[in-house]
């Protein structure tokens, strides 16, 4: 019995011995070796041989990239005014050693040098320029951060900003701004399209005038241009007629009745010609005696003549 008792606990020391030898590091990470409590070396994603009892892994350490959000840090700006400002970092170890014996805790690190760092920067902005410049916070932050943690095995690779909440007066107050803001470029537009509306209506209205200007001018040429033609057509006629003295005091007589129509005529002016015309016409019916008319007296062959009553 007590052969078959060392026997197993022969097998367990070497089972756990086996098991301290053999060691998997998984993809993407590392381990730090210690031998008799100093480091020795750093053992790669694979299969590795410790020496089991002597040699301890003391840390595993993921090499991947890794993110880390902070919670709301208060800063005060250059105007004295305290934001609360949220941050988040992506970083990644790339020396697991120095991650595990140049640092007790890097993220504990990374957060206290992040917040010393982003009031830094803050304090030399105002809360405008700070809501503004996000990008050139994120660059300083970054750069500042990296030079620091490089020594650690460190490499901080994007620092961002998730939110930037200022006091709550101040928020009401940007709100107002913007409302006032929106409302004035409506107005600036609503005026706008008002202005462009009367003048596009003025610009109608002053072509359309122009337009029946031009067409009354054509109508008025075109009206006088016929009626030219017509005084140049009877003028033509009548000197193609060779009209005598009796025709043309004939004309006068008939052209009587229309100088003196209209109820606005109250005095109207009969020219000299009207008293040769009507001799002349007087003359011409004188010579006319009756039909068959035999020897007799001038008197008694001409018929009685009435002399023209002129209103």
């Amino acid at each position: 019995m007590g052969i078959i008792i060392v026997l197993i606990i022969l097998v367990v020391l070497v089972f756990i011995a086996l098991i301290k030898t053999i060691q998997v590091i998984p993809q993407a990470s590392a381990a730090i070796v210690e031998r008799f409590g100093r480091y020795t070396r750093t053992l790669n994603a694979g299969l590795n041989i410790v020496v089991p009892f002597i040699d301890s892994v003391r840390n595993r350490v993921d090499l991947r990239e890794q993110v880390v959000p902070f919670p709301p840090q208060p800063v005060i700006t250059q105007d004295n005014l305290v934001v609360n400002i949220d941050t988040v970092i992506y970083y990644q170890v790339t020396d697991a050693r120095a991650a595990t014996y140049e640092v007790a805790s890097f993220i504990q690190a990374i957060e206290q040098l992040t917040v010393t760092t982003l009031r830094n920067i803050i304090g030399g902005m105002d809360l405008e320029r700070t809501l503004t410049s996000r990008e050139e916070i994120n660059a300083a932050l970054r750069g500042v951060l990296d030079e620091a943690t490089g020594k650690w095995g460190i490499r901080v690779n994007r620092v961002e900003l998730k939110a930037i909440e200022p006091p709550t007066s101040i928020q009401d107050s940007m709100e107002k701004q913007m409302r006032a803001d929106r409302d004035k470029r409506a107005a600036i537009l609503q005026a706008e399209g008002v202005r462009q509306s009367e003048i596009l209506r003025a610009e109608g209205e002053k072509q359309s005038a122009i337009l029946r200007a031009e067409g009354e001018a054509k109508a008025a040429a075109l009206r006088a241009e016929g009626e030219a033609q017509a005084i140049r057509t009877v003028f033509e006629s009548i000197h193609a007629g060779d009209p005598d003295q009796k025709l043309l005091s004939y004309q006068y007589l008939q052209m009587l009745p229309k100088i003196a129509e209209g109820d606005a005529n109250k005095l109207w002016i009969v020219p000299s010609e009207i008293g040769d015309a009507l001799k002349g016409l007087g003359g011409a019916i004188g010579n006319f005696g009756p039909m068959g008319g035999g020897s007799g007296s001038p008197k008694e062959a001409a018929p009685r003549r009435e002399q023209p009553k002129i209103d």
